[in-house]
């Protein structure tokens, strides 16, 4: 063999030698597949035979969405269904306002649409007073009442001092009961009806401890959870873990003297239901609200800064407070109740006196309808009173205060 040979033949090896090298490296250096036996981890396992105790849960499982399907489905206003119809009624003299009591079922006479009733029930003034405060706990509370207490102390005070004087003074352990809702973007209860003197302090404490954290009022909301109840916070002093549960309102309770204290400015910023609803809701509830407007008293001091409309800041202009009065007096008159308009914070006293005196001196009367009353049909009620005895009303020397409506929610307003 020549040396050109010899040298080819040796660089051919070399060349074998290296392709083979290389070869098994780029093998080496790929992912592995796992050498699992024939059979094991496939993706689609054999099933294997379920345990007596899955098979329990698949069965309870399965009830409950049966359940689920067959379940009505309840509006969040709740309704009794029931053929008699109440009214709070108290009589007043038309010229001194004094306020009548000591009367008999006689001498009352009840009419709706016209046609005289006969009345099933009568209580005298003599029973123990059931109330919810609802108060209206708003940055724009904060903004409305340092109208009245000034930058000396937080503006929320003039709303929290009657819900905190009428607690303590008029509410007496054991009959009379006593809630309290506060609300601002939602209705949040504080207390449940209760007549313990230090579940009272505790939620007035609550009040003054904390600080409005939103702005707006939604308080036609709050009025209509109040009066039906509904799904919404859980009562605060309660300490429930649920953050949601259902909340009876007014008229799921049974007692002789029912009635709301709202302390509220009046303003309704963006409810769920709007005002003819609310007005709807009152009708049909038949509970007396008593108002106390603390949007007033800001109004009568600034009214000549306000613009016509709100601003672009949103605060509200003069026309947004002309409607909020006007709302409250529709309120309190359709309700049976009355309206107090706060001018200045030493009133205070005067109107929880005489919201109490109304409270105390309420007739309860009640009458068995014959046919159920229409759904979206308003019927008007009329209580006339003989004071003296004489077999003749008294129309023009005594006013009876009471809800002049009646009103059946139809199907879709209830929801």
């Amino acid at each position: 063999m020549n040396l050109l040979s010899s040298g080819r033949f040796a660089f051919a090896v070399i060349i074998a030698i290296f392709l083979a090298f290389s070869l098994t490296s780029f093998s080496q250096s790929r992912p592995q597949r796992p050498t699992n036996r024939p059979g094991d981890d496939k993706r689609n396992q054999r099933p294997t035979p379920k345990t007596e105790e899955e098979l329990k849960k698949e069965e309870e499982e399965r009830r409950r969405q049966e359940e689920e399907r067959n379940a009505e489905i309840a509006d969040d206003v709740v309704r009794i269904e029931t053929n008699v119809v109440n009214i709070e009624a108290v009589v007043v003299n038309r010229k001194t306002g004094q306020i009548i009591t000591g009367l008999k079922r006689e001498q009352f006479q009840v009419f709706e649409e016209g046609v005289r009733k006969e009345i099933a029930n009568f209580s005298t003034p003599d029973a123990p007073i059931t109330v919810s405060l609802v108060l209206e706990y708003s940055k724009w509370t904060e903004v409305f009442g340092r109208a009245g207490g000034g930058p000396f102390e937080p503006g929320v005070y003039e709303s929290i001092r009657p819900v905190a004087q009428f607690l303590t003074r008029f509410i007496q352990p054991p009959d009379d009961y006593a809630s309290v809702i506060a609300f601002d973007m939602r209705p949040t209860p504080i207390t449940d009806f209760t007549n313990d003197p230090r579940r009272i302090n505790e939620t007035i404490n609550l009040l003054l401890r904390n600080q409005p954290a939103f702005r707006e009022n939604n308080l036609y909301d709050a009025i209509k959870f109040a009066l039906v109840g509904g799904k919404g916070d859980s009562v605060v002093l309660e300490r429930n873990p649920e953050r949601y549960t259902e909340y009876g309102g007014m008229v799921d309770v049974k007692a002789k003297r029912r009635a709301i204290i709202l302390v509220a400015s009046g303003i309704d910023t963006f409810s769920r239901i709007n005002y003819s609803d609310a007005r709807k809701v009152i009708q049909e509830a038949g509970i007396p609200i008593y108002i106390i407007s603390t949007g007033n008293l800001f109004y009568k001091k600034y009214e000549m800064y306000l613009g016509a409309t709100d601003s672009i800041t949103g605060m509200p202009g003069r026309l947004t407070f002309q409607q909020a009065r006007n709302a409250m007096n529709t309120f309190a008159k359709e309700s049976g109740g009355m309206h107090f308009e706060m001018t200045f914070p030493s009133e205070i006293p005067s109107y929880l006196n005489s919201i109490n005196g109304l409270l105390r001196s309420q007739y309860s009367l009640a009458y068995e309808i014959d046919k159920r009353h229409e759904p979206g049909k308003r019927y008007k009620l009329e209580v006339k009173v003989d004071v003296d005895g004489d077999g003749q009303t008294d129309e023009k020397q005594y006013v009876v205060q009471h809800r002049p409506f009646i009103y059946n929610l139809t199907e879709k307003e209830r929801k």
